[in-house]
């Protein structure tokens, strides 16, 4: 089963961001609420004003009806905002102009949550007000499962940005890593550090090791600060890149920039799912954590070309290599389907690095507005007609 969440700017024909979540709900609906529920989707508020967050009403079995799904809601959503806004959805890890006085935190219903992240830390930079990520849920059979999918996922996950990555710029400029999301969101809650960890999740020995090494020790560093009850002793409040969720026991991926259109969205559950098959049945020797963090931080900062340290190569790129062989051997005719889209990410570039150069290569007879302007309107488009951008 595949449990995905997106989240998407909502921007008008210039890539402006448009912070009016809440009209678009009353517009909709009647009233301001915080989620629309459709017959096969649900689509509501995020945190920022300008994002809108679209998932499915129950997982999926098949990747096709993934696609299908996901891109009917994709469509309905931006009929209803060209009709009554002239706006439309924007993919990507981070909106790619947007200056942080533009935007705003959610202001209605379940207000409260936000209010008690903002007593302790500061929601006004880009790693809270500025961040698009895709989200893919994996169910678990039981503890002994649930802890191996994790701790194996723990390991996938400091290369993933390396194919997944598409946050080259925010502010109208060149970021200095290649996923720019992720350098921001392992420092937004900076004041209480056991919180996102090392983004890279510890590995876990059971349910009751996991409760009390990381959900207890950040709910106590969280209620040590003075902390309003309603974000103690939470799962959700861990930000990890893999989370494990006793409410719909599943573990939960958080380390993936949203793409350009639902296709490669599916493409990279696909490749997840597969690769988690092979592995399953392998059981490898997991690296050490302190190792994994060493090569995640360089692969948000290098992308496929990092430098990195795991028995499958010294290279991000042929570290993913090895990870798509064995997906390849591991898919379902279906999923089979989608993989081309990694094998191109792996060989040509993730989309975040494909933007960059493309940028640059704008810059030469354009200021670096236009050239981003130029570029990501092109993701305007292929998030409606569900066309990945190479």
């Amino acid at each position: 089963m595949l449990g995905p969440e997106h989240e998407f700017s909502v921007v008008n024909d210039q890539l402006k961001a448009l912070p009016i979540v809440d009209k678009i709900m009353k517009e909709y609906h009647g009233r301001v609420v915080n989620s629309v529920q459709m017959p096969r989707f649900t689509f509501g508020k995020e945190l920022q004003m300008h994002v809108m967050e679209i998932k499915p009403n129950t997982p999926f079995a098949s990747p096709i009806d993934f696609e299908e799904t996901m891109q009917e809601a994709v469509l309905t959503i931006n009929d209803f905002l060209q009709r009554k806004c002239r706006a439309s959805l924007l993919g990507t890890g981070m909106h790619p102009l947007l200056k942080l006085e533009e935007t705003s935190i959610w202001p209605h219903r379940h207000r409260q949550i936000y209010e008690a992240y903002g007593k302790i830390f500061n929601l006004k930079q880009q790693g809270w007000l500025n961040i698009q990520s895709f989200q893919l849920n994996l169910p678990y059979a039981n503890e002994k499962n649930c802890v191996l999918l994790h701790n194996l996922l723990a390991e996938v996950c400091a290369f993933l940005p390396a194919i997944t990555a598409s946050s080259p710029i925010y502010e109208s400029k060149l970021g200095e890593c290649v996923d720019n999301r992720l350098r921001f969101y392992k420092q937004n809650q900076a004041e209480i550090p056991s919180v996102t960890g090392d983004v890279v999740p510890e590995y876990a020995r059971s349910f009751a090791d996991y409760e009390k090494q990381i959900i207890g020790q950040y709910s106590s560093d969280l209620a040590a600060a003075g902390a309003n009850k309603l974000i103690l002793g939470k799962e959700w409040v861990n930000s990890r890149g893999v989370i494990v969720r006793f409410d719909r026991k599943a573990v939960e991926i958080r380390v993936m920039d949203e793409q350009e259109c639902v296709k490669s969205d599916v493409a990279l559950s696909c490749f997840i799912r597969a690769l988690l098959r092979g592995l399953m049945e392998e059981q490898p020797k997991l690296s050490s954590h302190e190792t994994l963090v060493r090569s995640y931080d360089a692969t948000v900062a290098r992308g496929l070309e990092a430098q990195v340290e795991h028995p499958y190569g010294g290279r991000a790129r042929q570290v993913c290599e090895r990870f798509l062989d064995l997906a390849w051997k591991n898919a379902t005719e279906e999923e089979k389907r989608y993989l081309p889209i990694i094998q191109k990410r792996i060989r040509q570039g993730n989309l975040s690095e494909i933007i960059r150069r493309r940028v640059e290569n704008k810059i030469q007879k354009n200021d670096i507005t236009e050239a981003i302007v130029s570029v990501y309107s092109r993701f305007i488009k292929s998030l409606m007609d569900n066309e990945p951008y190479f």
